[in-house]
């Protein structure tokens, strides 16, 4: 089974330029996962015969977003995240409340969960760092462990976190700076420490220049100048059943790439 996941930034967009369907056309997933659909499902020019579509979107039109196209129909779908979590924190500051932002969707398949999410981004002066740190962060990191409890999960999206210095071009010119600061980093480490796996530096744990993501200044995706801020993580019950982990940068469409996990 393949399962793919990709930040698309605005499916109307990747869509109409043909890019999605050149994309789906030479992969064909089996499982994809889409982040920053900035779309209304019934807003989506996307008609893919083949999938079954799930779509979690922002209740603010044009903006964030989750969708998962399937070729299996799965048993149950969870919009967010559970009641218990959802009373446990507050989602709200100041730009939003990150819980109506269709930022978390997970679908259960007969062997593992499959969950996708769009990580809030803490902002270039770091204006949304404390939401990250003590809300958002713990809140993800109890969902995975949620439904660990029931079964394996494999988890993907854009985490919006450079983990370790290998996973930018440039580290020491990052540091503390949104992306890469140590509250984001140790969050990744903590959500980890749930027992789940990077995939690709579990299979790939030198391999350095491999990036999911370049800003659009300066010619940085020609030049690979990126950053590595979106992982398939897998439970540790899963890791022998991953077959690979791969970063696709030559497929267009979006300042991110797909990357896509193997499993059998």
């Amino acid at each position: 089974m393949k399962l793919y996941s990709w930040n698309v930034n605005g499916i109307r967009a990747v869509w109409n330029k043909g890019l999605f369907q050149k994309f789906i056309e030479e992969h064909n997933p089996d499982i994809l996962c889409l982040q920053e659909t900035k779309a209304q499902p019934d807003q989506s020019p996307v008609d893919l015969p083949n999938y079954i579509e799930y779509w979690h979107s922002a209740e603010k039109k044009g903006y964030s977003g989750t969708a998962i196209f399937t070729k299996t129909e799965p048993l149950s779908v969870q919009n967010g995240y559970s009641e218990t979590i959802q009373a446990k924190y507050d989602f709200a500051d100041k730009f939003g409340d990150t819980s109506k932002e269709g930022r978390v969707l997970t679908l259960e398949f007969k062997d593992f969960y499959v969950t996708t999410v769009y990580t809030p981004n803490s902002k270039d002066k770091l204006e949304r760092l404390e939401m990250r740190e003590k809300i958002w962060g713990p809140a993800y990191q109890e969902h995975i462990a949620e439904l660990q409890k029931k079964k394996p999960v494999l988890a993907c999206g854009d985490f919006n976190v450079a983990h370790q210095e290998i996973d930018l071009a440039r580290p020491d010119a990052n540091v503390g700076k949104h992306g890469f600061t140590d509250e984001e980093r140790k969050d990744f480490t903590d959500l980890l420490g749930t027992g789940v796996i990077d995939t690709f530096r579990t299979l790939h744990p030198d391999q350095k220049d491999a990036y999911t993501w370049w800003t659009a200044w300066g010619g940085a995706r020609a030049r690979n100048v990126g950053w590595r801020i979106d992982y398939w993580l897998a439970s540790e019950a899963l890791q022998d059943r991953i077959k690979s982990a791969d970063i696709h940068a030559d497929v267009m469409g979006s300042d991110h790439c797909p990357i896509s996990i193997e499993i059998i």
